[in-house]
């Protein structure tokens, strides 16, 4: 899979340099730069092709969040700051993560395990297409759209529905769920687990790894078609 591309941008060295050193241990993170000066972390973001930036918020100049407000969408943004007071607005601004100072590898492993490589970010989804699923009761049905399934998990004559925040299940069979979601970015992975694309992160030759820190095994029956569907995104 392609490396997520990154940016640190932090006024004191220091902090630089740690992050320098926490994303040497992540295989697939690729550090284009590293800069104190917020002036030429535009100028790097103008130039490069980038997924994640690493961005200080309390700096001389144009404050980090200033910063992302000019970027806009255009970068994956995780703010690092000794400042817990900021975390709402970062939030406002979509962030991907929040990370107080100082923090240690496994928190940053976990935010970056969050970041959506370019190529799943780009696959196109109907914001609005949804299913009725059935609840408990005979006429006892909730709407749940499909841009926000994670993943979906068989559990015998039941079937979980795994949501960002939620989890929904019903009296129903896997099978029946692919057939309904095999053309809207779903794709069966191991007999007992369905994935939506958009919501991969990474994969290697065994795991998914989900957005919501959810790892998923790949079935040996499944891995054919799965990874030619992955290297269809490939750029």
């Amino acid at each position: 899979m392609k490396k997520l591309k990154c940016l640190l941008v932090d006024d004191e060295a220091p902090a630089i340099r740690l992050l320098e050193s926490y994303v040497k241990k992540v295989p697939f993170i690729e550090l284009i730069g590293s800069t104190t000066n917020p002036i030429e972390a535009l100028a790097v973001i103008e130039k490069e092709e980038l997924d994640v930036i690493f961005l200080d918020i309390q700096m001389p100049t144009i404050t980090g969040i200033q910063l992302s407000k000019i970027i806009k969408d255009k970068i994956q943004v995780i703010f690092t700051t000794a400042y817990p007071q900021f975390a709402l607005e970062s939030y406002e601004l979509n962030a991907v993560d929040y990370l107080l100072k100082p923090f240690d590898f496994e928190r940053f492993y976990s935010a970056v395990l969050k970041v959506k490589p370019k190529e799943i970010q780009n696959i196109q989804t109907d914001t609005n297409e949804f299913i009725f699923v059935k609840t408990d009761g005979k006429n006892n049905f909730i709407k749940v759209y499909t841009k926000d399934i994670i993943y979906i998990e068989s559990l015998k004559n039941y079937v979980s529905i795994h949501l960002e925040n939620d989890e929904i299940i019903t009296y129903n069979t896997l099978k029946h769920f692919q057939n309904e979601l095999s053309k809207k970015k779903f794709i069966k992975i191991h007999k007992s687990y369905i994935v939506a694309l958009p919501h991969i992160l990474k994969t290697d030759s065994l795991t998914v790894y989900l957005s919501n820190s959810k790892n998923l095994p790949i079935g040996d029956t499944y891995k054919k078609d799965f990874f030619e569907t992955i290297n269809k995104f490939m750029v």
